[in-house]
Formats: C-alpha cells, sequence, structure tokens
C-alpha cells in the first residue's frame, strides 16, 4: 500500500517511451494567442492583464538592467502555474514533483544570475561573500559560509517546489483513501474526511500558485543582487 501511494510520483511512459514531454507541452496549449483584432475576448483581455500585473509586481524592486528578463521570468511563473494547477486534477502527472526537472530549470536560472553578477560587477559580487566589518578571525569561515550558502540557492529552489507539491499530493491521496475506506463503515466521518478533502484540495490549489510565484520571485531576488 505505501509502495502504491508513490506509484502517481513515478514519470508516464508508453511502448517504453516518456511521456514527461507531452506533460510539460501541453499546457501551452491551453493559452489563446492575441489576435490581431482591435477587439479581444474576455479571455484574452484578462490573461493580458494578470500577465501584466504580475510582471510590474515582478520587476518593481529590479534595477533597469533587469528589465530584460521580464519575458523569460513570466514564462517561467505561468509555466510552472499550469503544471502545478494540471497536476491536481485526477488521473494526471505533475512534472514538477520530479526533483531532476526542477533541478534543471533552477540551476541554469541560478547560474545565469552568479555569471551576469561576475562579468558587469565582479567586485560587488564577490563582495557578497565577505559582509563588511567582519572581524578578521571570523573572515576565513565567512567566506566559506556564505560560498555554501551560495551554491545551496538552486538547491534550495528545487528541493522546496518539489517537496511541497509532493507533501500535498500525497495528503490528497492518504485523506481520500481514508474517505473510501471509512465510507460503508462509519459513513458520518467518512463524510467528516471528504469536508477535510475539500478544504485541503483548496489549500493545495493555493499551495500550487504560491510555489510557482515563490519560485520565480527568488530567481528576481538572485537577480537583483547581481545586476
Amino acid at each position: 500500500m505505501a509502495l502504491n501511494f508513490f506509484d502517481q510520483f513515478m514519470s508516464p511512459t508508453s511502448f517504453g517511451i516518456p511521456l514527461i514531454a507531452i506533460a510539460m507541452t501541453f499546457p501551452w496549449v491551453l493559452y489563446p494567442s492575441p489576435s490581431n483584432r482591435w477587439l479581444n475576448n474576455r479571455l484574452i483581455t484578462l490573461q493580458s492583464w494578470f500577465i501584466n500585473r504580475f510582471t510590474q509586481q515582478l520587476l518593481l524592486p529590479l534595477n533597469p538592467g533587469g528589465h530584460k528578463w521580464a519575458l523569460i521570468l513570466t514564462s517561467l511563473m505561468i509555466f510552472l502555474l499550469s503544471l502545478n494547477m494540471l497536476g491536481l486534477l485526477p488521473y494526471t502527472f505533475t512534472p514538477t514533483t520530479q526533483l531532476s526537472l526542477n533541478m534543471a530549470l533552477a540551476v541554469p536560472f541560478w547560474l545565469a544570475t552568479v555569471i551576469i553578477g561576475m562579468r558587469n560587477q565582479p567586485t560587488a559580487a564577490l563582495g557578497h561573500l565577505l559582509p563588511e566589518g567582519t572581524p578578521v578571525l571570523l573572515i576565513p569561515v565567512l567566506i566559506i559560509i556564505e560560498t555554501i550558502s551560495l551554491f545551496i540557492r538552486p538547491l534550495a529552489l528545487g528541493v522546496r517546489l518539489t517537496a511541497n507539491l509532493t507533501a500535498g499530493h500525497l495528503l490528497i491521496q492518504l485523506i481520500a483513501t481514508a474517505a473510501f475506506v471509512l465510507l460503508p463503515m462509519m459513513p458520518t466521518v467518512a463524510i467528516l474526511t471528504a469536508t477535510v478533502l475539500f478544504l485541503l484540495t483548496l489549500l493545495e490549489v493555493a499551495v500550487a500558485m504560491i510555489q510557482a510565484y515563490v519560485f520565480v520571485l527568488l530567481l528576481s531576488l538572485y537577480l537583483q543582487e547581481n545586476v
């Protein structure tokens, strides 16, 4: 039984071909593309409003040099949000529960921010490794600690997203299984369990949106330090 709970996180395959590529490509089909008409429909108008508001909120603390990242960060946010939300549907697969995928997204973006900082302002980038006013005896220790914390950033990005989504999916499956088992024996308790399941599902919808936003927000903060 314990093994079956984790089967939902296995990458689906068909005839030996992994289907994770289809799961990652499908969200882009759902978004309508803007037309050349003067007046758009309500869906495209709502989509454009959401993207504009998010982009303004994301770029608010960034210098003008970081505004070049607006398109890629907004696209990443929409991509993660779509994968997280679609993964809450029954009989679907959530690619963002795979640590390998999240690390494949986190490491290149983090490395790009570090490279930009080392290229544009190497003194300031290296200065983050040693806070101002540090006692001489603590300088070697602080440099090691700050260097480790710098390299842990992409790992924290990937693990945070993976752990939150995996824990939510496991809780939903555990409580749903308990509700089905208790229904013939204790209907009242099963109804209460189903109510908890409904509330937990609403919570997981919020977690799916928040985790996508936090992922991109932390990347923008890393970018802010190096621009």
